[in-house]
């Protein structure tokens, strides 16, 4: 079995993956806790400002207030209010009103009617139906202030524009690196696969250059043999090989360019190439044929799609080791034909379902692992089809489906 390769490039990817997936959590982590750290900073200041409140406001005549005012004068980004038990708001700082004029007032009776209905609604939005009592001690934001004699007043803070950038950034940053990932991973798919063109390409049209010599020097030995008076029957299936030789030798010219596309129909095209094969398969193979009731028409070559059928015919009849029941079938739908290829054998296990097509993979201890990937890059590439696993169940068999373009215009 030679898809080991393949087993390794999945657990490459998955690794990858796992690698990624820890360091953006850690990444998070890190930028979590920086936040924590930098919101509890926040909170050190304002139960801070909250005692130099108090102290401004039990302070007494000879008291020196000047370096609690400045402690009070010196929060500029950390959106901050007073109010009383029923959330009644007296003064504020750092709230980005809706009404500009008011922008360098503190006190909530000098707002206009609209900043104040806005201040007064956050509050209440932020307090959720508790009463002031319920969220002092359980929510970081409201902090008590106790005076001399029992009065109370509450403080109520947001975090600062500061804090709540830092605690989006983190994402805005993980998205950015996903998406320039994705580019980055698009970009060399797009290479290999450019490469993989041109490597299939050359490839091909060496290998079509290289049979071309033998084939025609095969040609002139039939010839001759017939000219020496050799059995016929032996000189004609010498000759059929040869045409054969040179029907490989064109599609793999086809294969190292562009081909010729040209209006075929689908049923036909398909019982031809399932005539040559029927002589060269096991005869414990049942070959069943649902032909459409009307032929489509499909813009096609027919060289490369006898090919494909050929292909999938014979890795059924590997698939089922030269005995079981093989069913051809074809249809339309919306535009598209299809052909669907189903046959009897040990079927695909559904991880595979994609990996089949790749270059190399193989469950046969002999092949190079390239006939599905000729099939693929022939409908795909070149015809601008689909190809897939419609349906696999281990032990009962697999169902490959081919769909084109409807040429016919039905």
């Amino acid at each position: 079995m030679k898809f080991s390769i393949y087993d390794r490039q999945r657990s490459g990817r998955m690794v990858m993956i796992a690698v990624s997936a820890i360091a953006v959590i850690i990444f998070l982590l890190v930028s979590n806790n920086l936040v924590k750290e930098l919101a509890q900073q926040e909170r050190e200041r304002m139960d801070i400002w909250a005692q130099a409140t108090e102290r401004i406001a039990e302070a007494g005549i000879d008291s020196d207030i000047e370096f609690m005012l400045a402690i009070i004068s010196q929060n500029n980004s950390i959106p901050v209010l007073t109010c009383d038990r029923d959330f009644n708001i007296s003064e504020f700082r750092n709230f980005s009103l809706p009404d500009k004029n008011d922008k360098e007032k503190s006190l909530f009776m000098d707002l206009g009617e609209k900043n104040r209905k806005y201040l007064s609604s956050r509050l209440k939005k932020a307090a959720g139906g508790k009463t002031i009592e319920d969220l002092v001690g359980t929510n970081p934001h409201f902090i008590e202030i106790k005076y001399t004699g029992g009065e109370k007043q509450y403080i109520y803070y947001e975090d600062s524009n500061l804090l709540r950038n830092i605690s989006i950034y983190p994402y805005i940053q993980m998205i950015v690196m996903i998406i320039l990932t994705m580019i980055i991973y698009m970009a060399v798919i797009y290479t290999k696969r450019a490469e993989q063109n041109r490597v299939w390409a050359g490839l091909s049209k060496e290998t079509a250059h290289q049979l071309g010599t033998p084939i025609s020097s095969l040609m002139a030995w039939t010839e001759y043999l017939q000219a020496i008076g050799t059995d016929k029957e032996v000189t004609d299936e010498i000759d059929k090989d040869v045409k054969r030789l040179s029907v490989i030798a064109d599609r793999f010219s086809k294969i190292g360019s562009l081909p010729e596309i040209e209006l075929d129909y689908l049923n036909e095209v398909v019982v031809n190439s399932l005539e040559y094969m029927k002589s060269r398969i096991s005869g414990k193979v049942k070959i069943s044929m649902h032909l459409s009731e009307e032929d489509h028409g499909v813009s096609v070559s027919r060289p490369l799609i006898e090919w494909v059928m050929e292909n999938l015919t014979k890795n059924a009849v590997d698939a089922m080791q030269g005995e079981g029941e093989l069913h051809i079938t074809t249809g339309a739908d919306k535009g598209n034909v299809w052909i669907e290829v189903r046959d009897t054998g040990k079927g695909i296990a559904k991880k595979n379902f994609k990996t089949i097509f790749n270059p190399g993979y193989t469950t046969k201890r002999r092949g190079w692992g390239l006939g599905l990937t000729l099939v693929k890059r022939i409908i795909e590439e070149y015809h601008g089809g689909r190809i897939y696993v419609k349906e696999s169940e281990i032990g009962k068999g697999t169902t490959f489906r081919i769909e084109l373009r409807d040429a016919s215009g039905q």
